[in-house]
């Protein structure tokens, strides 16, 4: 079994580029799927705001959608990289 990436370079590649991190856990469908859901929902909150609305709000179903696949890409980042140590070394770490 060959070494994931490690889980901070997911992280700082899921901050940049939404999906990315998911793209680098080898699920590409995946991110795709985040990216979908993250332009349907950013669209949805800018065609409902109204015109008083900051940036903020107009994009907030994208910003939502966006921290739900950077927390998503880490932690499925995390744990494949857990699970590939434990195997590394035996079953004992420290």
């Amino acid at each position: 079994m060959k070494q994931p990436p490690n889980p901070h370079l997911v992280l700082a590649s899921a901050i940049v580029l939404p999906g990315s991190g998911q793209v680098w856990n080898g699920e590409p469908q995946r991110g795709l799927i985040f990216l979908f859901f993250l332009l349907l929902l950013g669209g949805f909150t800018l065609v409902t705001s109204g015109p008083d609305v900051s940036f903020v709000g107009r994009f907030a179903g994208a910003f939502f959608v966006h921290a739900m696949a950077i927390f998503d890409a880490y932690k499925r980042a995390r744990i494949r990289y857990e699970i590939w140590a434990h195997s590394a070394h035996g079953g004992s770490r420290g």
